[in-house]
């Protein structure tokens, strides 16, 4: 496996000796590194018979496939796996390192927590799983409490609204008793709201849309669930709300930013960008959403449980194709072991039971590897977790040398930003973005307001 010469026991223990401090360098604890030690020790027992030097990209996404199909493996052992593999090959300084798309076998599953999978949990049992969260200071409350908490997850499933909107809900109700000394909510009212709102924007500083989002939270909590309107609550002290215009990149900082992706990291920013799509809408998009024909691609259940159709752009074609038919070839080995099913949401699966296997129902990008349903037992693959996506955003800005505060929702921006500079109307690009109101979408006419509204300098007239 490693150089052999007269005194290999020497040369193997300084190989490990130099392997242990890169992972202490690059901010693996001192108490795991002997596990990353074990998992590049089975990698190397599993290419025995080829020298460490001759090792190629082609050798390690052979062995992370081989490794994703192992549903005996948790999770956070496959990320394990990958990331002993990358810092090896990173202290080798292999020139193929970037040949492997290491985000995306680090991203590779998601929780049962997650909002994509998560709303198919019943709400009793939503409720216990977040009352026995060891260290939760909130777990106290969710076990007092757990019958109002899961009557109010079956409120809001009810009305249709969203599983993030369903957990911050939750939580922001939680906080409250728990700051109300865990008493019964019924015996509580607008002024424990208006304190507890206080609270948050005189000693929690919270932003003006936090405190918001709790007001609305515990306005339907006692509206809808325990059926005491809060009523007028009279003034409080509101957190102020700062005018901020959102970041928007040129489209030569979008160039460089490209330039510092590549593989399916590439082609999501891209899409990003090309499209205006927010980042759950791109990772949740499905195959028969990809319209070739038309040029175009649906936006299905968005933001608001909304359609929309964006545009395909046109240097986009031949990339998804080529990667939608390695997508393909996965689904097909995928099947050929039993597996290949795929999550469908809102109860598709009893309905059309088949549907799950089907390629257009497929994840666009799925994960890495297979995940065990939590709840049904199943074995699926679902798509690639965000925050895979949301990493490789910010460190190719850094390395681009943007200085802006770059996210993925900055890719939004600077789409709508440049359709109205290109001379489209604001209903067109209100549309593409989904706005319910075009104020929304007003924001972006600051940027053709170019050098301080338009006003010209008078050091330039100098």
């Amino acid at each position: 496996m490693l150089k052999t010469n007269a005194r290999q026991p020497d040369a193997i223990k300084l190989f490990w000796d130099r392997y242990i401090q890169h992972l202490i360098n690059n901010g693996v604890k001192p108490t795991v590194t002997r596990w990353y030690v074990i998992r590049v020790e089975q990698y190397l027992k599993a290419l025995a018979g080829k020298r460490l030097a001759n090792h190629s990209a082609k050798d390690v996404i052979d062995y992370l496939e081989v490794q994703s199909k192992n549903i005996k493996i948790k999770d956070w052992q496959f990320r394990q796996i990958v990331d002993a593999i990358q810092n090896l090959f990173t202290m080798l300084e292999v020139p193929w390192l970037n040949e492997v798309d290491w985000p995306h076998w680090l991203s590779s599953s998601l929780s049962d927590a997650h909002p994509t999978i998560a709303k198919e949990t019943p709400a009793a049992e939503t409720i216990s799983k977040l009352s026995n969260i060891s260290g939760s200071r909130l777990a106290k409350v969710r076990q007092s409490h757990g019958e109002v908490l899961k009557q109010l997850l079956m409120v809001i499933r009810q009305r249709g609204y969203s599983i993030r909107t369903e957990q911050t809900y939750e939580s922001w109700v939680a906080r409250f008793i728990d700051y109300c000394g865990n008493r019964d909510p019924k015996t509580l009212g607008a002024d424990e709201v208006v304190s507890f709102l206080q609270y948050l924007a005189v000693r929690r500083n919270v932003a003006a849309s936090t405190q918001n989002q709790a007001l609305n939270a515990l306005v339907f909590f006692y509206d809808q669930v325990i059926q005491q309107p809060l009523g007028d609550m009279g003034g409080f002290i509101r957190a102020k709300r700062p005018k901020k215009l959102p970041v928007v990149l040129t489209q030569n900082e979008i160039q460089r930013l490209l330039e510092q992706m590549n593989g399916r990291q590439r082609l999501m920013t891209s899409l990003l960008y090309g499209t205006g799509m927010r980042l759950m809408d791109c990772v949740r998009l499905r195959v028969q959403d990809v319209d070739f024909e038309y040029r175009q691609i649906v936006i299905r259940d968005g933001k608001g449980q909304k359609d929309r159709v964006v545009p395909l752009p046109e240097r986009l074609i031949e990339p998804i194709k080529m990667h939608l038919a390695a997508v393909r070839k996965t689904h097909q080995d995928d099947l050929k072991m039993g597996n290949g099913e795929v999550y469908l949401p809102n109860a598709l699966s009893r309905k059309y039971p088949s549907a799950a296997k089907e390629w257009g129902w497929q994840y666009v990008f799925p994960g890495a590897r297979l995940s065990v349903d939590p709840r049904s037992g199943k074995v699926r693959r679902h798509h690639v977790h965000e925050n895979g996506l949301q990493k490789a955003v910010k460190k190719a800005a850094a390395q681009a040398g943007i200085t802006k505060r770059v996210n993925c929702h900055a890719l939004r921006h600077s789409f709508a930003t440049h359709l109205l500079e290109n001379g489209y109307d604001i209903r067109t690009v209100q549309e593409l973005l989904g706005h319910a109101d075009v104020s929304t979408t007003m924001i972006y006419t600051h940027v053709l307001n170019r050098g301080g509204q338009g006003v010209r300098s008078p050091l330039d007239l100098i």
